[in-house]
């Protein structure tokens, strides 16, 4: 059984932001101000990729509030990394995506 990708508004911006994060990442960690260094393209393919196939589609939460990890332990540990030193950049770099990211929260149930 194939699964159909996922390319909803939802999951583009999902993508987008993983991108950018990547590539505030690679900019401020590895000086590269052009393109993407072959680590942190990897990571950014695969991020990509798993986002193109992630089960829950438009419905999808922050994947750190996700009860299914679908990354792999080697890249899952990298996009952490990516994600708690990019985080209080994002606010200055990319403000509108910061506040779309913290109000992607799951409601809590009463």
């Amino acid at each position: 059984m194939i699964r159909q990708l996922n390319n909803g508004p939802k999951i583009q911006m999902e993508k987008e932001m993983v991108t950018k994060m990547i590539k505030l990442y690679c900019r401020k960690k590895h000086h590269n101000d052009q393109e993407l260094c072959k680590d942190c393209q990897n990571l950014k393919t695969y991020a990509v990729m798993r986002l193109s196939l992630c089960r829950f589609g438009e419905e999808k939460s922050a994947c750190s509030n996700c009860s299914v990890h679908c990354y792999k332990p080697k890249y899952r540990i990298k996009m952490k990394s990516v994600m708690r030193y990019c985080g209080p950049w994002m606010l200055l770099y990319h403000p509108v995506y910061s506040v779309k990211h913290l109000l992607n929260k799951p409601k809590k149930k009463t």
